[in-house]
């Protein structure tokens, strides 16, 4: 089925049936059209990523900013910004905004996965920050599909509600209403988001 959409007196039209495509195909024609950014559900619709506003710029660098801290002086993980894709056990390939892996399991990829291909892993904990744009079910949706592939935490953070919502390994999702600060729990043990940098 195709779709049109019209900006600016320009009609795009895009073809949104699943698309029949293995990982490595997937990588090159991700590294075959560079000017875009793109995922893949499990369905295998593809899924162009817009750019941000730069105030989203500005929230994301920040949250990288502070995770990034932490995990240098924590040392028992690495820290992923945006441009880190994962290819999900359901065969989803997604980029979360921010992410966390232990040491041991990026070190437990092949050199290939690490550097010349997407890894084929979850990461353990994932961040998405919800531009002005983005709808909030696809964005929980997304979480949820995390979880399900093995993330043992996630926060979706909300600017525009001042909201964060947590979601757990154990599939419990707990609502936080302006908090000026959430925690990694069990999983980032000792790191906590400072949110009024955020809002």
């Amino acid at each position: 089925m195709a779709t049109a959409v019209k900006q600016d007196s320009i009609l795009f039209t895009f073809d949104v049936r699943p698309l029949k495509m293995t990982d490595k195909a997937f990588y090159d024609f991700c590294q075959s059209n560079k000017d875009f950014r793109f995922e893949m559900n499990r369905k295998g619709e593809l899924i162009i990523i817009p750019p941000t506003s730069i105030e989203t710029s500005n929230r994301n660098s920040e949250i990288n900013y502070q995770l990034r801290g932490w995990t240098k002086k924590d040392k028992t993980g690495k820290c992923l910004e945006s441009d880190g894709m994962f290819i999900l056990p359901s065969g989803a390939k997604r980029a979360p905004d921010a992410s966390w892996m232990l040491k041991e399991r990026f070190y437990a990829l092949s050199v290939e996965d690490r550097e010349e291909r997407f890894a084929p892993v979850c990461p353990d904990f994932v961040i998405e920050l919800r531009s002005k744009s983005d709808n909030l079910r696809k964005l929980q949706n997304k979480m949820r599909e995390y979880i399900e592939n093995g993330a043992r935490l996630g926060w979706l953070i909300d600017p525009y509600e001042k909201r964060v919502h947590v979601y757990r390994g154990d599939k419990t999702v707990e609502v936080f209403n302006n908090p000026k600060t959430v925690s990694g729990e069990d999983v980032l043990q000792g790191f906590e988001l400072n949110l009024t940098e955020i809002w």
